[in-house]
């Protein structure tokens, strides 16, 4: 006999012009006969025009994560923890994140933070993995036949999936 619990997790790569996101289906089984799987429920991007005040391009953010979490019901959710090359790029992300986390909270999801390097270490087994390394393990693990586009997309599954192995 063995048991089956399914789990819904979204993941998030946030950023004020894009926000990548990607849904996966987890099916567990304590029965070791049987392999745990995982399916794409959904992934894309959240866009917000660049001509918009900041303030406008939040508050599309928030009304665009609502009805994100409407559609896909999150039990978990994963986001990509602060980490940028640009100190320009840094606030706006910020800020981005900030309206994230407060959709987050007022729906009360539980939430994981991942690095760059902890994704890569969790689907590649390398800490130190190029992008495409991680495109490829998230292509092979979602049994999809290309690698999902833009790069925020793939970039949200991949943190999707190393919630899910951490789980």
């Amino acid at each position: 006999m063995f048991c089956m619990a399914e789990k819904r997790i979204l993941g998030l790569d946030p950023g004020l012009a894009t926000l990548g996101f990607g849904a996966v289906l987890c099916h567990a089984t304590t029965d070791r006969q049987i392999t745990d799987c995982v399916l794409p429920l959904d992934f894309g991007i959240i866009q917000t025009p660049p001509h918009l005040e900041i303030g406008d391009r939040l508050c599309m953010i928030y009304s665009d994560m609502q009805m994100l979490l409407d559609d896909v019901k999150p039990d978990l959710v994963a986001i990509e923890k602060m980490f940028f090359y640009r100190m320009g790029n840094t606030i706006a992300v910020a800020q981005a994140r900030g309206v994230v986390i407060l959709v987050l909270a007022q729906h009360q999801i539980p939430l994981v933070e991942f690095t760059p390097a902890q994704v890569k270490q969790a689907l590649t087994g390398h800490g130190n993995a190029d992008k495409h390394d991680v495109q490829q393990a998230v292509t092979r693990e979602l049994k999809l036949s290309t690698v999902p586009k833009p790069d925020d997309c793939a970039d949200a599954l991949a943190l999707a999936l190393a919630a899910w192995f951490q789980n």
